[in-house]
């Protein structure tokens, strides 16, 4: 398990610090709402990059006027413009675009309630910054969209990365890392779907730093580790990750409330979602066995000191995410 580190060493420390939490992916979002027979009620929130509103702007379909909103104003984590829009036309079968998003490396959820139908969800790339608005919605489209977006979330999510990663050096026995693992999914699972309905109510930034906390932990019994020593979080890891999962699920509660969920479909886009999160960390795993079995192909010697050179770097950057995070309450 060792012989992945000296490839991974590097990058670790390298490992991006600023601004990395459980709301990597923060997509754009639009909501348009029908209130009248012509007349939508829009609302558009647009990430902050840097202090400034992303450059990408949403544009209704033609016959909608105004077509583009006010300037938005910052409310502490996004870009808000909300308007109603006069759209003779209707909405159904017709475009509407994100200028701008083709440019970007994020997404953008457009959700639609027309007065006497089923909302729409619509999922919107830099691949696909214009799109036909359908005149149904399906289960499929919103499962796929949600599932995308739980799949690139983790993906993009460098403190739960850097969780899994941990956890991968730990954890030496394959088995009882793949039972680790669904242990963490089991357990974010439960979270995230009491957060979703108002069971639990956890304000973000104190979980956000407990997260970070989650990791420096796992460092220290990663450095502990080298002892000679079985722990307890190498004999029977589904605990501390069952423990630790409950909190990266309140976490990616946090993401879910800033993308939304989809009245109708809430339960599909929440498997979904989960599904898609789970899917992310397996990639991840296999990419790491994947460069185990490439580095064992050479045969380089290494030794016990690289075990502590990850699990140092692991634990800086995590106190690093810890103080900046405590420092921001």
């Amino acid at each position: 398990m060792k012989a992945v580190i000296w490839v991974l060493i590097t990058l670790l420390f390298a490992w991006p610090t600023g601004n990395a939490s459980a709301h990597a992916l923060d997509p754009g979002y639009l909501e348009i709402r029908q209130i009248a027979s012509e007349q939508w009620n829009v609302h558009w929130r647009k990430p902050d990059v840097n202090g400034q509103p992303m450059a990408i702007d949403a544009v209704l379909p033609e016959g909608c006027t105004p077509a583009r909103g006010p300037a938005p104003v910052f409310d502490n984590r996004a870009w808000i413009s909300s308007w109603v829009a006069e759209c003779r036309l209707g909405i159904a079968g017709q475009s509407i675009a994100i200028s701008g998003l083709e440019a970007q490396e994020n997404d953008v959820l457009v959700r639609l309630h027309p007065l006497n139908a089923d909302p729409t969800t619509l999922r919107f790339t830099p691949d696909a910054a214009v799109q036909t608005i359908p005149t149904e919605q399906t289960t499929w489209s919103v499962f796929v969209a949600y599932f995308a977006l739980g799949f690139e979330h983790i993906l993009e999510g460098w403190d739960h990365l850097l969780f899994v990663f941990a956890l991968f050096i730990l954890v030496r026995d394959p088995w009882r890392l793949v039972g680790a693992v669904t242990a963490f999914t089991l357990a974010h699972s439960i979270t995230l779907a009491l957060a979703t309905f108002g069971v639990l109510n956890v304000p973000g930034p104190p979980v956000e730093a407990i997260i970070a906390l989650s990791i420096v932990f796992l460092a220290m019994e990663i450095a502990k580790g080298t002892d000679g020593r079985v722990r307890l979080s190498q004999q029977n890891p589904w605990i501390v990750c069952f423990g630790f999962g409950l909190l990266h699920g309140l976490g990616f509660a946090g993401a879910l409330s800033d993308i939304g969920l989809p009245s109708n479909d809430i339960p599909a886009a929440l498997l979904a979602f989960n599904l898609g999160v789970e899917a992310g960390q397996l990639i991840f795993i296999g990419a790491l066995a994947l460069l185990i079995a490439l580095w064992r192909l050479v045969a380089l010697p290494i030794g016990q000191k690289a075990t502590v050179m990850a699990a140092y770097g692991i634990g800086s950057v995590s106190m690093y995410w810890l103080i900046e995070r405590i420092s921001g309450f």
